[in-house]
């Protein structure tokens, strides 16, 4: 399996990026790099091998939910760099 400068320029334009010529190259040469070493991994013997989703057992190592008092609103609000009626105030993200 190979990538092409074709496929290069249009996942280039997906992702909204302008590349120059020597990028586009480049990028087809690195991706094709990968490409190659995945196919490498498709040679490894497989069959008997577990599938996992870590290498170690893993197990919640959470604490147990305990219902307990929440720190009081003004005491919280002191650490803020502004409040307004008793709530945190940011800074607005969104464009009117």
């Amino acid at each position: 399996m190979s990538i092409s400068k074709e496929q290069v320029e249009h996942i280039a334009a997906l992702a909204r990026l302008r590349l120059t010529t020597e990028e586009r190259d480049q990028f087809t040469i690195q991706l094709n790099q990968i490409l190659q070493y995945a196919e490498k991994l498709n040679e490894l013997e497989t069959d008997h091998i577990e599938p996992t989703s870590h290498i170690d057992p893993m197990s919640n190592v959470m604490r147990e939910d305990k219902v307990q008092p929440s720190l009081p609103r003004e005491k919280a609000l002191l650490n803020a760099p502004d409040h307004q009626d008793g709530m945190f105030k940011v800074p607005a993200v969104f464009e009117e």
